[in-house]
Formats: C-alpha cells, sequence, structure tokens
C-alpha cells in the first residue's frame, strides 16, 4: 500500500499555525521506523515543492489495515496530531494537509532504480536483479515478485 501525505502554507506570516503542524510528523515518523510490527515499511520525504509551500512524503505500508490501525490508536500519537490541528491550526486556513492511499495489488507494479542505492519501495522492501523476462516493463508487469522490486545493479 502506498500513502502520499502532504502539507500547504497558505499563509507564512502565521508560523503559529503551521509550525505545530510541520513538526507533529516527525514524531509519528520516528515512531514508525522503531516499531516495523506496526506494518510501516518505509518512507521517502518529506520532499518540498518548488514553490516551497508544500511538502509531501512517501510512505509504504503492509497494508490499508495496518495505516488504520496506527491513524486510530496505535499509540495515539496520529489521534493526538488530528486534535491539535483542529484546536490550533485548522482555523483560519493558514495551513492545509492533505493524504491520498493507494491500495496495490502483488505484481500490478514495476519499479526501476538505474545507478541508485536503496530507494523507494526497493528501499522499504527489497531489490532483484533485472534478468531474462525482467529486462522489459511488460515482463517486469506480469512476472514482478509480490514482494520484490526491479532494480539494475
Amino acid at each position: 500500500m502506498v500513502f502520499l501525505i502532504g502539507m500547504r502554507v497558505n499563509n507564512w506570516l502565521r508560523w503559529r499555525d503551521w509550525l505545530p503542524v510541520a513538526r507533529a510528523m516527525e514524531p509519528m515518523v520516528r515512531y514508525l521506523y522503531q516499531h516495523p510490527e506496526s506494518g510501516f515499511l518505509g518512507a521517502n520525504g518529506p520532499f518540498l515543492s518548488l514553490n516551497f509551500r508544500e511538502t509531501v512524503m512517501v510512505q509504504y505500508w503492509r497494508s490499508t489495515e495496518d495505516l488504520e490501525r496506527f491513524a486510530r490508536q496505535e499509540p495515539d500519537l496520529h489521534p493526538e496530531a488530528w486534535k491539535q490541528f483542529f484546536r490550533q491550526s485548522f482555523k483560519g486556513g493558514a495551513v492545509g494537509i492533505w493524504h491520498e492511499t493507494y491500495q496495490v495489488e502483488a505484481g500490478a507494479f514495476e519499479n526501476v532504480y538505474i545507478n541508485m542505492p536503496p530507494y523507494g519501495l526497493a528501499q522499504a522492501t527489497k531489490a532483484v536483479k533485472v534478468r531474462g523476462r525482467l529486462e522489459s516493463m511488460r515482463g517486469r508487469m506480469s512476472e514482478a515478485p509480490s514482494e520484490a522490486q526491479v532494480s539494475r545493479a
């Protein structure tokens, strides 16, 4: 499962509204890396947009159920951050938050990394060398291992 989450600063002058939102992500991500049993596999980012107003983080999860469990209860980091957002930052619209969730079937994706260290989904799980039918996108999409991504050595 792929989860994109981001923030957009709508009013730089109202830093008291957007700064706590920006800071709320770090403890959650630190917890997730320390607790792989949560179902969190890894992340890339946060990345800044070209206009420097927006950030996005790409996260990889074992399942939507694992993400939902973390978001609702475990260990109360996300529910507390959500409450704080509505108490402190929601009013006035100085900061926006968003997320997109993509449930991906095993074998219904491909990833290619050339001259890259472990990155993205390959870093969150594992990479396999390109050979045989994996040399083409069609081959990777039809025979991609369910828990492995493709990379060039």
